[in-house]
């Protein structure tokens, strides 16, 4: 039953990271809890990711908007270590209860047609806040996914961007991770297995993305972001 769970859930999240640019820590991360003990399930996260946005830089290098890159770079350097000490010392639960009503609400924001004017400054704090997140949860998309929405991006900027950002965070928080928290057999051998998964993820998603407009794209990411607030507070209450 596990494996056919692991199966779905590695399946899954590799479609819908590459065709939106978000999901696969979204989608992966929380249900991988259920199978494996916290570090496990967010170390093999950040190896599938990273092979993901490793695959596919070169053909969406053209897509990035390099300028928002740097600054989201620059800004989570400093949300990595903050990331790794809440992993270390914070009680789990909580965090996923807060992080769970904050998507929440800003989702409904966005539903509401709340957006938000991009600057320099708020990119380097959206960078931040994913970093944070990465080390802490191994889940980067939710600031950067309403950061985007927020601010009506195009999807192409969108999925380009936040790949080539996962490519550095990703790296960075798995040697972070395995420095500060350990790691052991399980992850790399549950990686190993996902691996083929992963491709054949890759391959079904690129097929998808020439057919999601612009309007599909946010109706999805709105979907997506609900779905993973209420599954974060549904989780920390012990309701899954």
């Amino acid at each position: 039953m596990e494996i056919a769970v692991f199966i779905m859930i590695i399946l899954i999240a590799s479609i819908l990271q590459t065709s939106t640019g978000f999901g696969f820590s979204i989608l992966a991360t929380p249900f991988l809890l259920l199978i494996f003990e916290p570090a496990e399930a967010i170390q093999i996260n950040l190896v599938l990711s990273l092979v993901i946005s490793a695959a596919l830089i070169r053909t969406i290098r053209q897509d990035i908007d390099y300028p928002v890159l740097r600054r989201f770079i620059s800004g989570s350097v400093i949300g990595l270590f903050i990331g790794i000490g809440i992993f270390l010392i914070a009680d789990i639960d909580g965090l996923k209860r807060v992080i769970g009503i904050i998507i929440l609400t800003l989702t409904l924001l966005l539903l509401f047609k709340f957006r938000i004017a991009r600057k320099r400054g708020r990119d380097f704090f959206a960078g931040g806040i994913a970093g944070s997140l990465t080390t802490s949860i191994g889940m980067p998309g939710p600031p950067l996914l309403l950061y985007f929405s927020g601010t009506d991006s195009l999807k192409e900027k969108v999925r380009g961007t936040t790949l080539a950002f996962y490519l550095f965070i990703y790296a960075v928080s798995l040697l972070i991770q395995v420095v500060f928290a350990g790691t052991g057999p399980v992850v790399w051998t549950a990686s190993l297995w996902g691996l083929p998964l992963v491709f054949i993820g890759l391959y079904i998603g690129q097929m998808l993305f020439r057919y999601i407009n612009q309007k599909g794209f946010r109706i999805f990411t709105y979907i997506i972001l609900a779905a993973t607030g209420i599954y974060l507070l549904l989780d920390s209450f012990g309701m899954l």
